[in-house]
């Protein structure tokens, strides 16, 4: 994956960088979806055929534990425990016709589903 185009957090708290393909997408569907206040939440969640399944959704509610940071306008949250295995990701979108959409290039993943929606962690 070619991470050409790349925003990354000037922080060392947000663990996960977009790319710029991801945010015009994630803008679209932004204005598209209509609500106030609305930002993208992207996180792991039990399941899934490998494990932790990956978790994109746009969001209005925020948690105690959520981590934040601006990407050019686009609110991105990720909650602290999603971070321990979404360090030093990054989010993309493709527009390909096979095997297109949003994917994590996450470099903690030991092992992931031919999908791409679901990793095992690598062992610590």
């Amino acid at each position: 994956m070619t991470m050409e185009s790349t925003k990354t957090p000037d922080n060392e708290t947000f663990p996960i960088s977009v790319t710029d393909k991801a945010l015009a997408q994630v803008k679209r569907l932004i204005a598209k979806d209509g609500r106030q206040d609305v930002f993208l939440r992207l996180g792991v969640k039990g399941g899934g055929c490998s494990g932790l399944e990956y978790v994109m959704k746009l969001d209005t509610a925020r948690k105690a534990i959520d981590l934040e940071h601006e990407f050019e306008g686009v609110h991105v949250v990720c909650d602290a425990k999603s971070a321990v295995y979404l360090r030093g990701s990054v989010f993309d979108y493709t527009g390909n016709l096979i095997g297109g959409g949003f994917k994590f290039d996450n470099p903690n993943a030991g092992r992931s589903c031919g999908c791409g929606t679901s990793f095992t962690p690598k062992a610590v």
